[in-house]
């Protein structure tokens, strides 16, 4: 497997091994074995699948407590994920990074504790799986607003409005959610695996 770090200490791409030939591909999407020797010794308890259509954007999402650490991959379609590093004590607070993950490139995206999560559809049908270190928890959760100007996260919109829930369409703006990330010692704690 290959690791790719991103500007955001704990935040990876992953690319694993894919053999394929005429008849079609195989590869490991997870393998606690391989991960613990890669240094993520993760702990999964649920695993999550959504389909959306192309301009669907879902997030920025974070629970706290209780703050969830995600393996994320698409297995039909792709979108641009997008993190935001909500670990106060982190020299990265409020900074974000994205990636683009895909069918067509089988990446995987490594979300540690401690940060908002989010993704945007670029093409209908889009399956995008992922896994989390800690149970879904509504009364936890919360969403930063995905177009806060202080983070800018930079969508690759292409001048379409995306399709938003009513819960993501009343985000949190950034300067609130440090409020939380400020009073919770979980947040505050989240460190890579």
């Amino acid at each position: 497997m290959n690791i790719i770090e991103t500007s955001l200490p704990g935040v990876l791409i992953l690319e694993p091994k894919v053999f394929g030939d005429e008849r079609g591909f195989f590869l490991e999407s997870w393998n606690a074995d391989v991960f613990a020797r890669l240094g993520l010794n993760l702990n999964f308890v649920q695993d999550n699948h959504s389909r959306s259509q192309k301009g669907v954007l879902r997030g920025m999402h974070f629970q706290n407590p209780a703050p969830q650490g995600k393996l994320v991959r698409v297995v039909r379609g792709a979108v641009f994920d997008a993190v935001v590093d909500l670990r106060r004590s982190s020299p990265t607070f409020g900074q974000w990074t994205g990636v683009t993950l895909s069918a067509e490139n089988k990446r995987l995206f490594w979300v540690p504790e401690g940060f908002a999560h989010g993704f945007l559809t670029l093409e209908d049908d889009t399956d995008f799986l992922y896994k989390c270190t800690s149970a879904y928890l509504p009364t936890n959760e919360h969403s930063l607003a995905w177009d806060d100007p202080t983070v800018g996260i930079e969508w690759p919109l292409d001048g379409i409005e995306p399709k938003l829930s009513a819960k993501d369409r009343q985000g949190t703006p950034f300067a609130d959610v440090a409020a939380f990330a400020d009073s919770a010692t979980s947040a505050d704690s989240a460190t890579s695996a």
